[in-house]
C-alpha cells in the first residue's frame, strides 16, 4: 500500500505538513497526497521562511508536493502564488479560505495550469459552494473544518455538521468532481480515527485531511472499498454474467454500477480480496446457521 500511486481526483489521505519544518517533508507515511502547508501551520513572523523552504523543496523536480497557500485577499497570497507559479514540483494549490468562484479564478490566474483544491472554511463560503463547485478552475472541494466551527460555533458533532457535509457531497456531483474532502480529526488515532472516517464516507466524501503522518493508514483503509464490498461485487457480477450478463429488473442497473465502482477503485488502490474470501449475507433475527 505504502508503494502504490493515487492521484489526487481519488486521494484518500491528504497530509499537512508545516512548511517551516523541512526536516519533516520526509515523513510523508502512506498519504496519498502531500501537502506543505504556509497557511495555518506557520505563524505570521515565519511564513516567508516557510514559503522559501518549499520553493526550494519543488525547484528542481526532484520533489512533488501539493502546497496550502494563504486565502486570498490575505497580505501573504499574491505573494505566495507568485513564488509557486511555474515550479517543476508542484502539483497543485490547497486554496484556504475560498468563499467565491473569484478567489479560485483569480489563484489560477497567477498559477496557471495548477490543479486547485477549493479549502471552504466559512459560512459565506458554504453559501457559494455551488458556484465555487461549478467552477472550472475547482479541481476538488475541501472542508476546513476547524474554522468553519470557530466562525459558525458549531459543535464537532456528526449530527450537528450533517447538512454542512451533505452540501459538499452535492456541490461536488451536481458539478462532475471527484468527492470532496473532509477536514481533519484533531488528534485523533486508532478507533476514533476509525470513527471519523467512516463519518467521513457515510456522507459519501472521499478524502480526509490528516494532521499526522500516523494517521493516513487509517484514512486510507476506512475510504477504500472493504473486503466485503470486494467480495460482493465479484459475487455480484459473476452471477449477472451466469445469468447471461442482461439487465433483467430495475434493482440490476445500481447494483451493476455500484459493482464497477467497487472494483474500479479496488484496482486503483491495488486491492484484492484474500484467496478463498467469499461474500455472505448478513443472518437473520431468527437463523445464524
Amino acid at each position: 500500500m505504502a508503494d502504490i500511486v493515487v492521484g489526487p481526483e481519488l486521494a484518500r489521505s491528504w497530509l499537512l505538513i508545516n512548511g517551516l519544518h523541512t526536516d519533516r517533508y520526509a515523513l510523508v507515511g502512506q498519504a496519498d497526497v502531500v501537502v506543505l502547508d504556509i497557511e495555518d501551520a506557520v505563524a505570521p513572523a515565519n511564513k516567508e521562511q516557510a514559503r522559501r523552504n518549499v520553493v526550494e523543496y519543488l525547484s528542481t523536480g526532484e520533489h512533488h508536493a501539493w502546497v496550502r497557500i494563504n486565502g486570498f485577499g490575505t497580505e501573504y497570497w499574491e505573494s505566495d502564488c507568485r513564488a509557486l507559479a511555474g515550479l517543476p514540483g508542484l502539483d497543485g494549490v490547497f486554496l484556504a479560505m475560498v468563499e467565491s468562484p473569484e478567489h479560485v479564478i483569480r489563484t489560477s490566474q497567477l498559477v496557471p495550469d495548477a490543479k486547485i483544491v477549493a479549502l471552504v472554511e466559512t459560512a459565506r463560503g458554504i453559501n457559494h459552494l455551488t458556484q465555487i463547485a461549478a467552477s472550472r478552475n475547482t479541481f476538488r472541494l475541501a472542508f476546513g473544518l476547524g474554522d468553519y466551527r470557530r466562525d459558525t460555533g458549531f459543535a464537532d458533532d456528526p449530527m450537528v455538521l450533517a447538512y454542512t457535509r451533505s452540501q459538499f457531497t452535492i456541490a461536488a456531483r451536481a458539478a462532475g468532481l471527484p468527492g470532496p474532502i473532509d477536514g481533519p480529526a484533531v488528534g485523533a488515532t486508532g478507533v476514533a480515527l476509525a470513527d471519523a472516517a467512516g463519518v467521513t464516507s457515510e456522507f459519501g466524501m472521499t478524502g480526509k485531511i490528516c494532521l499526522m503522518p500516523e494517521q493516513t493508514a487509517t484514512v486510507n483503509e476506512i475510504l477504500s472499498p472493504s473486503i466485503n464490498d470486494m467480495s460482493w461485487a465479484l459475487d455480484f457480477l459473476k452471477e449477472f454474467g451466469d445469468a447471461g450478463g442482461q439487465i433483467r429488473n430495475g434493482s440490476d442497473l445500481p447494483r451493476l454500477a455500484r459493482a464497477n465502482k467497487i472494483l474500479s477503485l479496488a484496482q486503483s488502490f491495488s486491492m484484492t480480496p484474500p484467496d478463498g474470501y467469499h461474500h455472505f449475507p448478513a443472518p437473520s433475527d431468527t437463523y445464524h446457521c
